[in-house]
């Protein structure tokens, strides 16, 4: 498909999605791939306006943001970028929404967002943010007829007595194993003094999923070098996903103390952790999508196919087979070439592309088994964890 050709071209990694499960749910083998409308032309959403107008004032794809901004270079921009590009290119009308009262939203506000995107006109609302969870099942249960795709959620979308709800399709990654890798790489290229920064406050999956990756990608390349790593591990100042003052202080004394390399895990929180860096002279690792167009200062990026998943849902709902992935929870990983790390733009110098294809097959073959039970984070016998906060 030219849309996965083309991230092909741009990444050097292959990003296109298939489902977990059923092969019939797999758009590389669906026998409907030839009329399935996810093919693009349009290839990078930049070149897309984030807002249309509709002839008739009604938007049939809509986007609700997590916290943060809409343009956040991460979370919210990555997963809107697929909206983006499945809408532009095959014609269909769309729009985004922002929960009221921005990081300080409640779960009225994110319902009020997805109730004003279904009176709007909405077929199919993508949702992102594991937040979502409580407004999204509201919302679901009440517009039976409109389908909510769910990114990061770690379930299925279920009712008060168990029932999966059909209309809604849970999306999630396995961020450990790109956090893994990321980890790895930086070891090898002979950093021993590490940081951590993660949003959510430390209830949100997928960034804890991270950085335990993270850790165990560390040590495993730790123990392989005899090496011993340090790492700086906090949840503070990042529980909205947000820049502050407060967070690139506390990174820059990360810096200061001898850090080489912070993972900034959590959105907007990038900002502040990049200002640190390129004040103290550190490097930073990016997170969700490739960031090492936002600042000199990366090195590598923990990357999920944010935009692709969004994509290969949408064409499931518009070729009419969303009955087929709904009521259910999709995971997708190194099986489905679906995380990873951009070799096309790292700097890395001292770990090869092909020492990270050659680890990337091992994780896919089961050869190296990352824990996702986050609950185990804990110091090893080459890495000590130093937890902030």
């Amino acid at each position: 498909m030219k849309k996965f050709l083309a991230m092909i071209l741009a990444l050097v990694m292959a990003l296109s999605l298939v489902a977990c499960g059923d092969k019939k749910d797999d758009p590389k083998t669906d026998d409907n791939q030839g009329d399935n409308p996810e093919v693009t032309e349009i290839t990078n959403a930049d070149e897309i306006a984030d807002e249309m107008t509709s002839e008739d004032g009604k938007y049939e794809i809509a986007f609700v943001t997590d916290v943060g901004q809409l343009k956040d270079k991460s979370f919210n921009q990555g997963t809107f970028d697929g909206v983006k590009l499945y809408a532009a290119n095959n014609g269909l009308s769309y729009k985004y929404y922002q929960p009221a009262n921005g990081d300080q939203a409640t779960d009225d506000d994110r319902y009020d967002a997805m109730k004003a995107a279904a009176e709007g006109g909405a077929k199919v609302i993508v949702a992102a943010g594991f937040m979502q969870a409580t407004a999204l099942t509201k919302a679901a249960a009440e517009f039976t007829d409109v389908k909510f795709v769910f990114v990061d959620r770690d379930s299925a979308v279920t009712t008060e007595d168990g029932t999966a709800l059909k209309n809604v399709l849970g999306i999630c990654f396995q961020e450990e194993q790109c956090g893994y890798l990321a980890g790895y790489a930086v070891v090898k290229e002979g950093y021993t003094k590490l940081g951590f920064t993660g949003g959510g406050g430390g209830d949100n999956p997928a960034c804890c999923r991270y950085g335990y990756g993270f850790v165990q990608g560390a040590d495993a390349a730790a123990k392989e070098l005899n090496e011993k790593v340090e790492m700086n591990y906090s949840w503070q100042y990042g529980a909205n996903f947000s820049a502050s003052p407060e967070l690139q202080t506390m990174a820059a004394g990360w810096y200061q103390a001898g850090t080489e390399v912070i993972f900034a895990c959590g959105g907007s929180m990038f900002a502040s952790v990049a200002a640190a860096a390129g004040a103290e002279e550190g490097k930073v690792i990016g997170v969700d999508v490739d960031q090492s167009f936002e600042s000199t200062t990366v090195i590598t990026s923990a990357m999920k196919g944010l935009a692709d998943s969004v994509q290969w849902a949408l064409g499931k709902f518009y070729a009419g087979e969303f009955a087929s992935i709904g009521g259910v929870q999709t995971s997708l990983g190194a099986n489905e070439n679906a995380v990873g790390l951009p070799t096309a733009t790292w700097s890395l110098t001292k770990w090869s592309v092909d020492d990270y294809n050659a680890k990337l097959q091992e994780i896919k073959d089961g050869k190296i088994a990352i824990d996702n039970n986050y609950d185990n984070l804990a110091s090893t016998e080459n890495l000590t964890l130093n937890i902030v906060g």
